[in-house]
């Protein structure tokens, strides 16, 4: 299976998505020489490009897309070559409106935006299929091809009729039988028994709540379905290209796929991040990204497809990066596994809905500080590559984490709808990452064996594999943290005995759990040492547990907020920030885990990638770091004997002197 060295070669990819077709031709010329005077070595081609290459049905225009790899051939810059079919033409909506998605109220989500196709709709993926197949045979032998690119941010979830038949399939094939089926959703409540396969429909809108196990099944099949037109495209260009590596762009912590499914299934991942340059966390929020993404990878490399280099148009304040932070957080995503940094888009476009979206060349020109910094980074990357491309950032501590979990606590009837599961994972990794120890994230059922300390931030939902995974993981001398409302419900969403697996229950040292207590926005709960926010637990603590801190106070005054059985830990409340830090800090030490450097500054971020040291500063102010022994700066020249000054979104990337 091809991987991503062989696309990079030795070097660390850098360019972004290159929309020609927007611009004209002469333009094509000034572009090539601004690339190469940037450094860049990669441009993907053709993501928006369907009505440009087909602008009637069976037509095909390539001489465009012909001179243009031709172009970047000539000019020693790769290709990703992107299969256009995020963004089916006008004339497929109006011939054939069965391709066309609706929402949850039935109603149709026409041309005119994106990604306005219905993953079920036969015609929709027979037209995409006859596409792909023309452009990998036309280009697939072409020398400038590095990479295949497919569709683009698979998101879009359909609640049509074709969508209803297809579902009803992936049911059957689920379940085999309807008595199978209602067993599972519990469709005894509220007289929901389905005595034909044609009676079900997608949860579409409902006078009341929805059966939260039907959410839950759609959910897994709109996912299925968009992962089958992936696949689809993805066998063709294989067929064609067995030697070109073929990926497909993830959206940053995303809800509508099964990534760790999705992961499996392409030869590299690729990912799109955005942090808010205004989030004083947003290098806590880089990392995250990074570090999930690079799990999915296996721990290998991974490619930053998207990153903005300066700002965005879809916040509802869009801010610019001040000086230096967009070099910051590319060599921040390379500490973290990345051998491909590229950015949507090349040139900043001046019509259509993006045109306030950053390019590389914005439209102050070459002569902008933006595309000055792109130059400094280019330059810099260039430099790293031949040192670096293909290692690994090691980590000790593994963060589990689960789409299922994630799409089955997000019911509507559920305990606290100030549960969010994104920002608890975020809250428990910055702990982490504020703590400076270097985190992987996996699936709960994965090989937990390479990590000495694991925690599970907030698994609502987990499956009886999963379950037995952390016991043998703890049994086999691991360290478990646990967060609250974590082992309740089984792959069904079928509340477990006891509100938590009593297996887990055993784990952890909890005899029983009486009540959930969740918190009101900006409520406290006193815990001794520390407030807790969010959630908290009446639980009985077993014979043997040890009570780490307990509630002050209210209705749980002396019961335990934090017990530790052994080596497992569980933690029913939310900490605050620095008291979550401090907690997995001791859980850390007790593992035996150690941060990549001590004492560093707050603020300041140390990652080791294979044989490269990475301090990153995060902050505007200067700082200095005591960095044991001798060093090279890569990125510098300088020796650095003891310690490093850094300056505002300083970084210095050090090789151990010999």
């Amino acid at each position: 299976m091809p991987t991503l060295d062989d696309a990079t070669r030795g070097r660390i990819l850098f360019g972004g998505d290159y929309n020609p077709e927007q611009w004209p031709e002469e333009t094509w010329k000034d572009d090539v020489r601004l690339m190469k005077e940037a450094g860049v070595t990669s441009v993907t081609l053709g993501v928006f490009s369907w009505s440009k290459i087909e602008p009637r049905p069976g037509a095909r225009e390539f001489g465009w897309l012909d001179r243009l790899m031709d172009l970047m051939h000539d000019h020693g810059i790769g290709v990703v070559l992107a299969t256009p079919t995020s963004s089916p033409p006008p004339w497929m909506g109006r011939l054939h409106p069965e391709t066309l998605p609706r929402d949850e109220n039935g109603q149709t989500e026409w041309w005119g935006s994106r990604q306005h196709f219905s993953h079920s709709s036969a015609v929709y993926r027979r037209y995409a299929a006859a596409l792909t197949e023309d452009l990998a045979a036309r280009y697939g032998t072409h020398p400038a091809l590095t990479m295949w690119h497919i569709n683009n941010e698979y998101c879009t979830p359909d609640w049509g009729d074709e969508a209803a038949t297809t579902f009803r399939r992936w049911l059957q094939d689920r379940y085999g039988t309807l008595d199978a089926l209602n067993t599972a959703w519990g469709t005894a409540f509220w007289s929901q028994g389905y005595g034909s396969w044609d009676e079900i429909l997608p949860p579409r809108r409902a006078h009341y709540m929805k059966n939260p196990t039907h959410v839950l099944d759609f959910k897994r099949f709109t996912s299925d379905m968009l992962l089958e037109c992936y696949r689809t495209e993805r066998d063709i260009v294989r067929r064609h290209t067995p030697h070109i590596p073929v990926t497909t762009n993830f959206m940053p912590f995303w809800s509508g796929q099964d990534a760790w499914r999705w992961a499996a299934e392409e030869d590299l991942v690729s990912i799109d991040i955005y942090p808010d340059p205004k989030d004083p966390l947003g290098g806590q929020y880089n990392a995250m990204i990074g570090d999930m993404t690079r799990s999915q990878a296996g721990g290998g490399p991974w490619m930053l497809m998207e990153q903005a280099a300066g700002p965005v148009n879809w916040r509802g304040v869009n801010h610019p990066k001040p000086y230096g932070l967009n070099r910051l957080w590319s060599l921040q995503a390379v500490a973290h596994g990345a051998d491909a940094v590229c950015y949507f888009q090349w040139r900043q476009s001046r019509q259509g809905a993006e045109k306030f979206h950053s390019g590389m060349v914005g439209h102050a020109g070459e002569r902008g500080r933006t595309f000055r910094e792109i130059k400094e980074i280019g330059a810099e990357l260039a430099l790293l590559g031949p040192q670096m491309t293909g290692a690994r950032a090691h980590a000790d501590v593994a963060i589990l984490h689960d789409w299922h979990s994630w799409w089955a606590g997000e019911q509507e009837g559920r305990p606290s709808s100030l549960l969010q599961y994104p920002e608890i994972v975020r809250s428990w990794h910055r702990a982490l990452w504020e703590g400076h120890l270097t985190a992987a994230f996996a699936h709960p059922a994965a090989d937990l064996t390479p990590y000495r300390l694991v925690v599970v931030p907030h698994l609502y939902l987990l499956d009886d594999t999963s379950i037995d995974n952390l016991l043998a993981y703890v049994r086999e001398g691991g360290t478990l943290v646990c967060g609250f409302l974590t082992g309740v419900a089984d792959a069904d969403d079928r509340v477990r005995p006891g509100g938590m697996d009593p297996r887990l229950r055993e784990l952890f040292g909890i005899d029983l759990i009486h009540e959930w207590w969740p918190l009101d926005a900006g409520e406290r709960t006193d815990c001794g040492e520390f407030h807790g926010t969010l959630w908290s637990e009446e639980i009985q603590a077993a014979p043997g547990a040890h009570t780490v801190a307990g509630y002050r106070g209210g209705e749980l005054d002396g019961l335990p907020a934090v017990l530790r059985n052994g080596a497992a830990w569980y933690v029913s409340t939310l900490p605050e920030p620095a008291a979550l830090r401090d907690l997995l800090g001791e859980a850390a030490r007790d593992a035996g885990v150690r941060p990549v450097l001590d004492d560093l500054p707050t603020g300041v971020e140390a990652v080791r990638r294979g044989p490269l040291l990475f301090v990153l500063n995060h902050r505007r102010e200067h700082t200095v770091v005591t960095v044991p022994g001798r060093h090279h700066d890569l990125l510098t020249g300088a020796t650095v004997e003891s310690s490093l000054r850094l300056g505002r979104y300083g970084a210095a990337v050090l090789k151990e002197a010999t």
